[in-house]
Parts: structure tokens; C-alpha cells; sequence
């Protein structure tokens, strides 16, 4: 695993990728993000060697590195996920390719559905934990020189993160919840009977992301900041036919919020 992760990274530092501060994933309807990148340099994952492609729309599937809240970032528009076949050593791949190309900080965004009772489409979660029913992606032989055998996870997002962000987003009068994140393998959207268990076990967003990259990456002692955008309630009487459309759509509305947050967030590292 190590020296594909070497070679990956030889490969984008050929291509001047280098002394990035901060790795940035964006979810379903969330890649506008990128827009605000200056000085880029864009790469198709199809033309990195060892990565994954993304087969879902709305992913578009680009590594994009520049200056961004006045800092260098690499940002990936489009992540990968179980349901497209991929392992979940393969989804975390990038994640450790970032690591090794000097990444001292991980973001991440995704598209959910709301199930905390109090939730409203539109509302940004900030993730303060999560439950994975994802296989792990830490499963067989571990690398000791890329992270322990048994790491913690007693703070999978880091708090300083999250209060940095919570007094940025009163600053600029944007309403934000704080929440627990529970990852499923996808791809179908969940029963109501699924919604109201996850409830009870103490979820208040589900989605088909985030927790492989965030498992990855603190196996490799990265900080990890992460925000979820409500596109559906999964909240009994609430609950309504959901299209992957109609998430991207509710995604796109809420993601010039979600941009002031992380673009103050990163400058303040």
C-alpha cells in the first residue's frame, strides 16, 4: 500500500502539487466549492495513477490544487463510495494520498438526510461524531508506517474545529446544528422503518459517505473537520420520495453558506 501511495504522490508533485495545508472532499451538490480555488491545477482521477473514478453524477471526479481562505489546498470534487464497488481500502486511498502529500488538516462535505426531529432541509450539520455501518476500511494486514493497528477514535472530529466554525458561522448570522453522522453502504435511500432506527440509536444525519475517509484519516492522526447539508428529512410524517436529483438540487441551495464557513475556517489555521 505504501508505495502506491508513494507513487501517487511522486506523480502529483510532478505536476506541482506541493506543501498543500488542508485536503478538501465535497459531496453530492457540493462541488461549486472549487470555483472559489485560484491558481489551480486540475487533474482527472482517470490520469492519477492507483485512484479510483467516480462513477456518480454529481461527483465530477477532479483533484483540484490552489490557494483557497489563503492557504494551499487540495480539494477532491467527487469522492467514492461502497455502492459503486469500490473496497473500502480503495475509498481511502486518497485519503492517505493527501496525508503523504503534506496534508496537516482534512474537510470534508456531504449531502444527508435529516433525522433528528428538529431538522429542516437546507440546515448545515456540523458532524461532532458518527456511527460507521460501513465495513472498515482498517480490515487485514496493517502498515505500522502509515498509522497504528488499533487507532482511537474517541475524537473523531476534532473539537477545536468545531468550535472554531460554530463562532464563524455566528459571525456571519449563519444557523448551524451540531450533530451525529451514520454512514450506511447505500445504494437505496432508507426505509422509514431504517430512518426511525437509526434514530434511536442516536443518529441525527444518515448518508453514504464520510466515514471511510474519516476512519483513514485519523488512523494517520489528521485532524478532521466535517459538515453535513440536510437535502431530506427521514422524520416520520416528513418523509417524502426522494430522487438523487432533488438532493443535489437542495445541496447546490446550501452551499454558498457552507463556502463561507470553510473558507474562514481554513484561513484562521
Amino acid at each position: 500500500m505504501l508505495e502506491k501511495i508513494n507513487e501517487t504522490v511522486a506523480f502529483l508533485r510532478q505536476k506541482g502539487i506541493t506543501g498543500p495545508e488542508a485536503g478538501v472532499i465535497l459531496g453530492t451538490g457540493l462541488g461549486g466549492l472549487t470555483t472559489h480555488i485560484s491558481g489551480t491545477i486540475e487533474i482527472d482521477y482517470k490520469d492519477i495513477p492507483h485512484f479510483p473514478v467516480s462513477t456518480v453524477e454529481g461527483h465530477a471526479g477532479r483533484l483540484i490544487y490552489g490557494d483557497f481562505g489563503g492557504k494551499k489546498i487540495v480539494a477532491m470534487k467527487g469522492r467514492f463510495h461502497y455502492y459503486e464497488g469500490y473496497q473500502p481500502e480503495q475509498i481511502a486511498f486518497p485519503i492517505r494520498v493527501l496525508k503523504h502529500l503534506g496534508i496537516k488538516y482534512l474537510f470534508l462535505s456531504n449531502a444527508a438526510g435529516g433525522v433528528n426531529p428538529d431538522f429542516h432541509i437546507g440546515d448545515i450539520m456540523i458532524i461532532r461524531d458518527h456511527i460507521n455501518l460501513i465495513p472498515n476500511p482498517l480490515i487485514g494486514r496493517n502498515d505500522s508506517r502509515i498509522g497504528a493497528r488499533f487507532p482511537d477514535m474517541s475524537q473523531p472530529y476534532d473539537k477545536k474545529l468545531i468550535d472554531m466554525a460554530v463562532i464563524i458561522a455566528a459571525r456571519n448570522n449563519i444557523t448551524v446544528r451540531k450533530g451525529v453522522y451514520l454512514g450506511t453502504t447505500g445504494p437505496t435511500f432508507e426505509t422509514p422503518a431504517e430512518y426511525k432506527f437509526f434514530r434511536i440509536i442516536g443518529a441525527d444525519s444518515v448518508g453514504m459517505s464520510t466515514v471511510t475517509e474519516v476512519i483513514a484519516a485519523r488512523h494517520m492522526g489528521l485532524p478532521v473537520f466535517g459538515v453535513s447539508i440536510i437535502t431530506d428529512l427521514g422524520v416520520e410524517g416528513k418523509i417524502e420520495y426522494v430522487t438523487h436529483a432533488l438532493v443535489q438540487r437542495e445541496a447546490e441551495k446550501a452551499e454558498k453558506l457552507m463556502t463561507i464557513i470553510m473558507t474562514e475556517l481554513i484561513s484562521e489555521l
